[in-house]
């Protein structure tokens, strides 16, 4: 899982990798001053000259889980194996919903509780629902 599919790819973990330290705000889509897990994402897919359908309306639990899929879907496509740039979906409880850019190495993601986005480990405790993949260049 540390192979880099397109530039695109390489982009995309650059940018979310600059992100990293950015305080974590609910709904947030400035990087230095406030991202959300879906707010990372729309920020480094743009960096990569992917334009989400950005929806702010949403929470991550319940109903907005359903909302959150349709976005990734509506733009990026579907894979089994994840590479370096794509998009992983999780579920760090029943019913919740979680983003972050994985990089080869590590996911970057807009970690709540720790209140900063960060780049590690997985938490192994996480389903993870899905990989996206930005479309081929």
């Amino acid at each position: 899982m540390t192979d880099f599919g397109t530039e695109r790819a390489v982009t995309m973990v650059a940018a979310a990798r600059s992100c990293v330290g950015t305080r974590f705000r609910a709904q947030g889509r400035a990087p230095g001053l406030g991202l959300d897990c879906a707010g990372l994402v729309v920020v480094a897919a743009a960096a990569a000259g992917v334009r989400l359908p950005d929806r702010t309306d949403y929470d991550l639990h319940g109903s907005g889980a359903e909302r959150l899929d349709a976005v990734l879907a509506a733009a990026l496509r579907r894979v089994e194996v994840a590479m370096a740039g794509d998009v992983l979906a999780f579920a760090p409880s029943p019913g919740m919903r979680h983003l972050g850019v994985w990089t080869g190495a590590g996911l970057v993601h807009a970690h709540a509780g720790l209140r900063r986005v960060v780049e590690g480990p997985v938490d192994p405790d996480w389903a993870q629902l899905g990989v996206w993949r930005l479309p081929d260049d």
